[in-house]
C-alpha cells in the first residue's frame, strides 16, 4: 500500500494534475474489451491513457486482472510515467496470476541495467513487491548489482528490497550473501544508503533477535553518527533507534554519542525528538552523576520535551505519557517547569488527566503552594471525572510532601464546605487517606466529616467514612448511632460497604464493650446467617470466633497497628519502567506496557533493559547471542517473593473510567486494571493489610499465603489503603492448596561426561504434540451457586490457553462473564475479556477458552504454580484456585547450542541440583525426546554410556529462566533419572511434576 501511494504521488508530476478525475467517472459496459484494444494501439499516447484507465478501475476495486498480458505488453516502453503506471498494475496482480508475471521478468532484468537510475530503482523496488515465489530467484543478479550500483538512489532502494525479499524468502536471501552486502552499506558515503541499510537490517534482525546482524562496534557508531546530521528526518529515526539498541564501552565513549546526538533535539520533527530522547535516556545511565557534562544533559533535554506540549492534542497526549516515564526515571529534569503542565480550559480530558499525573510527580515542597492553589481552582470545574482526579491529586500531594499535609486538609475541608456532593464523597476518601499516613494529626475534622454523612450516596465514600468511624470510635461520642444508622439498610449495601461495616462495628465492640453488645451480635447475625455472600459470611465466623474464645486475640488482631501508607505507589515497577524507556518514541510508551503485550506473534520482540550505571559494578556489556555467557543471559533472578511487592492483590484502578481520549490498547493485551469485577470490590475484599492473619476456621478452607503479607498498599483508592477498610480474609476461603515444600537435592550432583556431548548427537525424530493435562473440577456447583467450572491448560502455536467448561446447574440464567487474576509466580493475565457471548441457560454446559499472556504482576506464590482467580457473572463473584503445569511456560526458542548448554551447566553452581526418579515408564530414549519435544524440552545431545542413554535437554520459561536437564534411560529399567539445574533451583520441582506428567500420558 506504502508503495502505491509512493508511486501514485510520484506520477503526479507528470502533468496530469487536474484531470486525472475523468478517469474515475466512466461507467460504460464492456469497458474491458475496448481497453484491451486499447493498450495493444499502436500509438503511445492511446496506451499511455488505456493504461491510466486500467489503473484508475482497479483502484476503485474492479477487477481488470483479465488484462494482464496486455499491460504486460506495454512494459517495452522508454516513457517512465507509463512504466510506473504498468508497475504498479504488476505488483497489484503478480500474486493471483504468477505464471503471467513470470513473463515481465526480463523486462525488469533489462531495466535494472537501464541506463536512467530513476528506471533501475523503479524496476529492483517493484521486483522487491512483487511477493511470487517464482520471481524471487530472478531477482537476485539484478538486486546484486543495483546494491553496488554507483547512483546513491538505486542502492537505497536496493537496501530496503534486501528487507522485502528476506520476508518472502529468507534462505535465499542468507544464501546469496545479501546480509553481507547490506552491512557493507553502513560504510557507504551517501546517508540516505546508510539509513537505509539500517532500516532494513533493524527489521530483519527483529524477525531474527539472535542472529546479531547488526553488529554495532565504535567504528560502526562513528559512521552512524556522521550520516546522521545529513539524512531525511526518517533516515535519522532509523539511526537512533539503531543507537540506542548499542551499549557503549565505558562513559567516555557514553559522553561522546550523547554530545554528537544532541543536536536532533532541536529538530522540528517530534518523532526525531523523541528518539534522540530515548538515546540520551539511555546512555546517561553511564555517566557518573558528579560529571559536569551530566548536569548540562539534564538541563538540554527540559526544552525539547516542553516544546512537544506546544502541539495539537494527539501530539500532546504522546508526549505527556513519554514524559510520565521519563519524570518517573528522572524527575530532575522537568523539576522546574511545572507551570508547564498546568491544565488549559480547551484541554481534551485525556489531555488534562495526564498533566494531573505529572504535576503530582513533580510536586515537592519547593512548589506545593503553587501545586495546590492550582488543584483547588481544578475541583471547582465542571467536569466531573476531572474534578474527582482533581481532588483525589490533592490527597497525593499530602501524602508525598509532609509539611503540606496541613494546608492540604485545609484544602479539602473547604471543598467539602461547598456541599458539592462528588466533591464532598471524593474529599472523605482522601481524608481517609491521610489519616492512614498521619495518624493522630488531623483528627479534630471528623466532625465537620460526620456532618456529612447522610449525603454520602456512593459505595466508596461510605466505606471511607464507616473507617473514620470504626478506626476512631473513640473520639466520636455518637460512634454506635452513626455505625447503627447504616445497619438498617444493610442488605441493600454493596459487598465493599458491609465487609466495612461489620469490621468497624467489631472495632467499636472491641473498644467500647458493654456499650455495644447488641450492636456486635446484630451485625454478626447479619453477615452469617442472613447474608449469601461467602466472603461476608466468612469474615463474620472469623470474628465470632475469635470474640468468642479469645477476646484479647482479637483486640491484637483487629486493633493491630497499622502500617503508614507509603508515597508514590502508582509508580511503574523499575524493570518494567527501564523497559520502557529503552521504548520511548513507540506504541510501548504510549500504552505503558511492553511490546510483547500488545504486539500478536511476537517472536521477534527482545526485552530490553537500561545499562548499569557508572561505577554500579554491573556489566554494561549487551551478552553475545555467540558466546556461551550470552544465551544464558544472565537470567532474570527469579520470581520476587511476597515480601517483596507492595500492594493488594489485584491492584486494581478504582476510578471510573473516562469517555473521551484517545483509542485503549488492543485488548489482547488487556490491563488488570482495566475491568474491576465488582466495581471497586473486588480490591476491599482484599485490603486488609493491616491485620495479621485470623485463625482459620476450617480445614478445608486455608488462607491464601500471600494476603496477609504486603507490607503497605499499593494506590490511594480506598478500597485499597483502609487497612480494615475491605477487610481481607474472605478472599482465603475460596482458595485451597496447602503449600508445598520444595525439595533438596536427592543425593550428590550428577554430571555424566558432558565433555563429551559433541560427540554423539541424539537421533531426534518428529515430535508429538504439546502435553495438556485433563480436565478437572475447579468450581464445585455447590461453592458458586450453581456455577460449576472444570478445566485445563494447553500451549497452541505459541499462546497459553486456559480451556473451561461453565456449566449451569441452578435453575436461573446467567450472563456477563468476566475473569480477573490475582498476582502470580510467572505473570500469568487475560490476554482479553473472557468471550461467552451467549447467556448460560438451566443445565446448559459451555466452552471457552481464554488466551493468556504473561505480562501481569507477579508475585511469587505457594506453590509455585498456584493461581487464585476470580469469575464474575450476573449473581455474583466467585474465587477458585487452580494449578498450570510449568510446561505451558516453556518457550519456543529453548533450545540450547551444545557448546553454550555445557558452559552453562557448568557455571550454575552444584548446589543448584537437584536429582529425581521418574518410575513406571516404559518409553525408548529416542520415544522420550520426541515427546519431550513437543512440549518445547528439546534434547541437544544424545549418548549411550554402558548400555544407558543419557539425554541432555534444555527449556526455557516465558521469564527466561533456563532450565537444563539430564535424563538417564535405561533399556528394561522403568525408573528413570533426572537431574535438573537452573539459576532458580525453586522452579526444579514443578519441571520435574511436569516431566513425569509428560511421560506418563
Amino acid at each position: 500500500m506504502q508503495e502505491w501511494a509512493n508511486q501514485l504521488c510520484e506520477n503526479r508530476q507528470f502533468g496530469s494534475k487536474m484531470t486525472d478525475s475523468k478517469y474515475f467517472t466512466t461507467t460504460k459496459k464492456g469497458e474491458i474489451f475496448e481497453l484491451k484494444a486499447e493498450l495493444n494501439s499502436d500509438k503511445k499516447e492511446k496506451k499511455k491513457e488505456a493504461v491510466k484507465k486500467v489503473i484508475a478501475s482497479m483502484t476503485v476495486g474492479k477487477d481488470v486482472s483479465a488484462l494482464f498480458p496486455d499491460v504486460v505488453n506495454c512494459m517495452q516502453t522508454d516513457n517512465l510515467e507509463l512504466k510506473k503506471l504498468v508497475y504498479l498494475y504488476l505488483m497489484n496482480y503478480a500474486k493471483s496470476q504468477p505464471d503471467m508475471a513470470i513473463m515481465a521478468v526480463n523486462t525488469f532484468v533489462k531495466d535494472c541495467e537501464d541506463p536512467n537510475p530513476l528506471i533501475r530503482a523503479l524496476a529492483v523496488r517493484t521486483m522487491g513487491c512483487i511477493r511470487v515465489d517464482k520471481i524471487t530467484e530472478y531477482l537476485c543478479e539484478p538486486l546484486r548489482k543495483c546494491l553496488k550500483d554507483e547512483d546513491p538512489y538505486v542502492r537505497k532502494t536496493a537496501a530496503v528490497c534486501v528487507a522485502k525479499l528476506h520476508d518472502i524468502n529468507a534462505q535465499l536471501v542468507e544464501d546469496q550473501g545479501f546480509l553481507d552486502t547490506l552491512k557493507d552499506l553502513i560504510s557507504d558515503s551517501n546517508p540516505m544508503v546508510v539509513a537505509n541499510a539500517v532500516a532494513a537490517l533493524s527489521e530483519i534482525a527483529e524477525s531474527h533477535p539472535n542472529s546479531n546482524l547488526l553488529d554495532l562496534n565504535p567504528q560502526t557508531i562513528n559512521k552512524l553518527l556522521t550520516a546522521l546530521n545529513e539524512c531525511t528526518e526518517w533516515g535519522q529515526i532509523f539511526i537512533l533507534d539503531c543507537l540506542a539498541n548499542y551499549t557503549p564501552r565505558d562513559d567516555r565513549e557514553s559522553q561522546s554519542i550523547c554530545e554528537r546526538v544532541t543536536p536532533r533535539l532541536s529538530h522540528a520533527n517530534s518523532a526525531v525528538v523523541l528518539s534522540a530522547v530515548k538515546v540520551l535516556m539511555k546512555f546517561m545511565e553511564m555517566l557518573p552523576k558528579d560529571l559536569d557534562y551530566y548536569g548540562t544533559l539534564l538541563k538540554k533535554l527540559a526544552p525539547p520535551l516542553v516544546t512537544l506540549l506546544s502541539a495539537e492534542p494527539e501530539l500532546q497526549y504522546v508526549a505527556l505519557r513519554n514524559i510520565n516515564l521519563i519524570v518517573q526515571r528522572r524527575p530532575e529534569i522537568l523539576k522546574h517547569e511545572m507551570k508547564v503542565f498546568f491544565v488549559k480550559y480547551n484541554d481534551p480530558i485525556y489531555v488534562k488527566l495526564e498533566k494531573l499525573d505529572i504535576m503530582i510527580r513533580l510536586a515537592s515542597q519547593a512548589n506545593i503552594a503553587q501545586v495546590l492553589a492550582e488543584l483547588k481552582e481544578y475541583a471547582t470545574e465542571v467536569d466531573v471525572d476531572f474534578v474527582r482526579k482533581a481532588v483525589r491529586a490533592i490527597g497525593r500531594c499530602a501524602i508525598k510532601v509532609e509539611q503540606s499535609a496541613e494546608r492540604c486538609v485545609s484544602t479539602l475541608l473547604d471543598l467539602i464546605q461547598t456541599k458539592v456532593n462528588y466533591v464532598v464523597q471524593e474529599a472523605i476518601v482522601v481524608i481517609k487517606d491521610i489519616f492512614r499516613k498521619y495518624p493522630n494529626k488531623y483528627e479534630s475534622v471528623i466532625a465537620t466529616l460526620c456532618e456529612n454523612l447522610d449525603s454520602l450516596d456512593e459505595p466508596e465514600a461510605r466505606a471511607a467514612m464507616i473507617w473514620i468511624v470504626g478506626e476512631y470510635a473513640e473520639r466520636i461520642d455518637n460512634a454506635d448511632e452513626l455505625l447503627e444508622s447504616f445497619l438498617e439498610g444493610f442488605h441493600d449495601e454493596s459487598t465493599q460497604v458491609q465487609l466495612q461495616l461489620l469490621t468497624a462495628i467489631v472495632k467499636l465492640f472491641l473498644k467500647k464493650p458493654t456499650e455495644t453488645q447488641e450492636l456486635v451480635q446484630q451485625v454478626l447475625s447479619l453477615a452469617t446467617q442472613d447474608s449469601d455472600n461467602p466472603d461476608l459470611r466468612d469474615r463474620g465466623y472469623i470474628y465470632w470466633r475469635l470474640l468468642s474464645t479469645d477476646p484479647v486475640a482479637a483486640k491484637e488482631v483487629v486493633l493491630a497497628e497499622k502500617p503508614l501508607i507509603s508515597e508514590e505507589t502508582d509508580l511503574i515497577e523499575p524493570t518494567l519502567l527501564e523497559e520502557l524507556i529503552c521504548h520511548i518514541g513507540t506504541l510501548a510508551s504510549v500504552y505503558h506496557k511492553p511490546p510483547s503485550a500488545f504486539v500478536e506473534g511476537s517472536r521477534g520482540v527482545q526485552h530490553k533493559r537500561l545499562p548499569g550505571s557508572a561505577g554500579s559494578g554491573e556489566s554494561v556489556e549487551s551478552p553475545d547471542p555467540g558466546s556461551a555467557a550470552g544465551v544464558a543471559e544472565a537470567p532474570p533472578a527469579v520470581i520476587p517473593s511476597q515480601g517483596d511487592l507492595l500492594g493488594d492483590l489485584l491492584n486494581l484502578d478504582l476510578t471510573p473510567p473516562t469517555t473521551t481520549g484517545p483509542p485503549p490498547a488492543p485488548s489482547s493485551g488487556m490491563q488488570l486494571g482495566a475491568m474491576d469485577l465488582l466495581g471497586g470490590g473486588l480490591d476491599s475484599l482484599m485490603g486488609d493489610e493491616s491485620e495479621p492473619p485470623p485463625i482459620p476456621l476450617r480445614t478445608d478452607t486455608p488462607q491464601s499465603p500471600q494476603l496477609h503479607q504486603s507490607p503497605s498498599p499499593p494506590d490511594y483508592s480506598p478500597t485499597e489503603l483502609g487497612g480494615d477498610l475491605g477487610g481481607g480474609t474472605a478472599m482465603g476461603a475460596g482458595f485451597g492448596a496447602a503449600p508445598a515444600a520444595m525439595p533438596a537435592s536427592f543425593g550428590a550432583p550428577v554430571s555424566g561426561g558432558l565433555d563429551d556431548l559433541f560427540d554423539l548427537g541424539g537421533g531426534v525424530g518428529m515430535p508429538m504434540g504439546a502435553y495438556s493435562p485433563p480436565k478437572t473440577v475447579w468450581l464445585p456447583a455447590m461453592k458458586a451457586k450453581g456455577l460449576e467450572i472444570s478445566g485445563t491448560f494447553a500451549r497452541r502455536a505459541g499462546v497459553i490457553q486456559m480451556e473451561m467448561t461453565l456449566t449451569n446447574k441452578a435453575m436461573s440464567v446467567m450472563t456477563d462473564f468476566a475473569i480477573q487474576f490475582n498476582r502470580n509466580s510467572f505473570g500469568l493475565a487475560p490476554a482479553g475479556p473472557l468471550q461467552i457471548l451467549t447467556p448460560l441457560s438451566p443445565n446448559q454446559s459451555i466452552e471457552a477458552s481464554l488466551p493468556l499472556s504473561t505480562v501481569g504482576p507477579v508475585m511469587k506464590m505457594e506453590p509455585l504454580t498456584n493461581l487464585q482467580v476470580a469469575v464474575k457473572n450476573n449473581i455474583d463473584v466467585f474465587y477458585f484456585s487452580c494449578q498450570y503445569p510449568i510446561s505451558m511456560l516453556f518457550v519456543e526458542d529453548g533450545k540450547m547450542e551444545r557448546q553454550v548448554f555445557l558452559a552453562t551447566w557448568k557455571d550454575i553452581p552444584n548446589d543448584n541440583e537437584s536429582q529425581f526418579q521418574i518410575k513406571d515408564c516404559h518409553l525408548s530414549s529416542d520415544a522420550v525426546s520426541n515427546k519431550l519435544q513437543g512440549s518445547n524440552v528439546f534434547t541437544i545431545a544424545k549418548r549411550t554410556v554402558e548400555g544407558q542413554d543419557m539425554l541432555y535437554q534444555s527449556m526455557k520459561l516465558t521469564n527466561g529462566i533456563w532450565v537444563l536437564a539430564e535424563l538417564r534411560v535405561q533399556t528394561g529399567n522403568p525408573n528413570y533419572t533426572v537431574s535438573l539445574k537452573c539459576r532458580a533451583p525453586e522452579v526444579s520441582q514443578c519441571v520435574f511434576q511436569s516431566y513425569e506428567a509428560m511421560l506418563k500420558n
